[in-house]
């Protein structure tokens, strides 16, 4: 049996469809109801990220998480696993996560967008493509696609952008393995890169010390791929590997869609994700 190389613009559609659909899913981490409602489970703060996210997995070691979410550091992770599992069991808290995303999306997109026919629509088309990705080697995503499916549409889309996520998420993962970025030295170029996300908040976000952070620093330096707090050409082109690579990773998602229902998928979220941004919940106005 032979495997045929992935298809480039199946590559591209991946990536637009991450760029389209990734604030459906991701307004989940973000709303205010999010420590709210965890905070009802006895787990405060930022535990409430790493454990409703976790949970999929089950009752599972601070390795564990540390190795799946990878850019963390291992220190912010083990002050959230194993501890939330004693305040709340696993179901327990994916039943307050998929609250927070209702919640969420209410708030910001109204009852009567999300009881549309249109948002019937594309959850059946997200479903179809999150049902039908494959599983091996994708152990957050193989986690998430165990987990029972939701039945409003507003919330099945939500799981299927959530489930394909963490598909691309894997293989990002994955990618940057292959080319010897470490947890640290994944956030310093990723920072370098230019992508709008600074620096600061990349280190702050995910508690790396200042020292751990310079000495990735200076081993990304010694390797050629850092000039100062720039990317290198070299580290440019490696950077552009990876995201390539995350790409074709991400392309076995989609087969089962034809382009037409694809495009379909994204004409129909790309308003909702809009609204989404524009409602300042990501902390972007």
């Amino acid at each position: 049996m032979t495997t045929q190389p992935p298809d480039p613009n199946r590559a591209e559609l991946a990536r637009k469809m991450w760029r389209t659909l990734e604030p459906y899913h991701g307004i989940v981490y973000f709303t205010p109801h999010a420590a709210e409602r965890y905070a009802q489970l006895g787990i405060e703060g930022r535990d409430g990220y790493f454990a409703s996210r976790a949970a999929p997995l089950g009752p599972v070691a601070a390795e564990v998480v540390i190795a799946t979410f990878y850019n963390f550091h291992p220190s912010l992770v083990r002050h959230a696993i194993p501890a939330a599992w004693r305040r709340a069991s696993p179901e327990a808290i994916l039943a307050a996560r998929l609250d927070v995303a209702d919640r969420a999306l209410r708030d910001t997109l109204g009852d009567q967008i999300l009881d549309a026919a249109e948002v019937a629509e594309a959850a059946a088309l997200a479903e179809r493509a999150a049902r039908a990705a494959p599983v091996a080697g994708r152990p957050l995503f193989a986690a998430h696609a165990a987990l029972p499916w939701p039945e409003p549409p507003h919330l099945v889309l939500w799981h299927a952008i959530t489930l394909l996520r963490e598909y691309r998420g894997d293989g990002h993962i994955a990618a940057l393995v292959l080319v010897g970025l470490d947890p640290c030295e994944a956030l310093v170029t990723h920072g370098a890169a230019g992508t709008g996300v600074t620096p600061d908040t990349l280190q702050r976000s995910r508690a790396w010390p200042q020292e751990e952070w310079e000495a990735a620093c200076r081993r990304l330096t010694e390797r050629g791929l850092l000039s100062g707090d720039q990317l290198s050409d070299a580290g440019v082109a490696l950077r552009q590997q990876v995201e390539d690579q995350t790409d074709r990773a991400a392309a076995p998602a989609w087969e089962v869609l034809t382009d037409a229902e694809a495009d379909r998928l994204r004409q129909l979220v790309r308003p909702w994700s809009r609204r989404i941004v524009d409602s300042g919940v990501f902390g972007l106005r």
